[in-house]
């Protein structure tokens, strides 16, 4: 084999795993899509209340008006999710202490292991595929998966403001 044919060799293998990995991250995406769908279900709530809920949890306190530009919804969409949870004791509307005309949003910790228990058979699963890396393995994952949710967020705000 000659060094060309050796190169175009492993341009190929290169494409071929590249495309693997995109479709192993649609695959991803879809399935949990109908985790979360089915989370919501079960919680009776709406899938966006759900992604709401844990955008609060991983950032709150926070006001309306950043957890909106966050899930890249209308203030007013959002409204109506903050009610929705507020009622179904899931967060609790609060004077920020710095401004006192200002709201933040925090999640209550009250419903916390009804909905990790819902999720409990994918932690478990995650936990058992991490168990197969290496640090130094899971660091690149890390790393990766990282890199491709801030380019899927930049892709979702390119849509939004353009």
């Amino acid at each position: 084999m000659s060094f060309i044919e050796s190169h175009l060799g492993d341009a190929r293998q290169r494409r071929r795993l590249i495309t693997g990995i995109r479709e192993s991250l649609r695959e991803l995406g879809l399935h949990l899509s109908l985790l979360n769908r089915q989370v919501s279900s079960r919680l009776e709530l709406k899938d966006i209340d759900v992604d709401c809920l844990d955008l609060i949890d991983r950032h709150g306190p926070i006001s309306p008006s950043a957890l909106a530009r966050s899930a890249g919804l209308h203030p007013a969409t959002l409204t109506g999710i903050l009610d929705r949870l507020e009622r179904g004791g899931w967060v609790a509307r609060e004077r920020d202490p710095s401004d006192r005309r200002a709201v933040l949003v925090q999640a209550l910790r009250t419903r916390n292991s009804e909905l990790y228990g819902l999720y409990a058979g994918m932690s478990t699963s995650m936990n058992q595929i991490c168990d197969g890396y290496s640090d130094a393995e899971l660091q690149v994952i890390a790393d990766f998966l990282t890199r491709s949710a801030q380019a899927g967020r930049a892709a979702a705000d390119d849509l939004t403001s353009g």
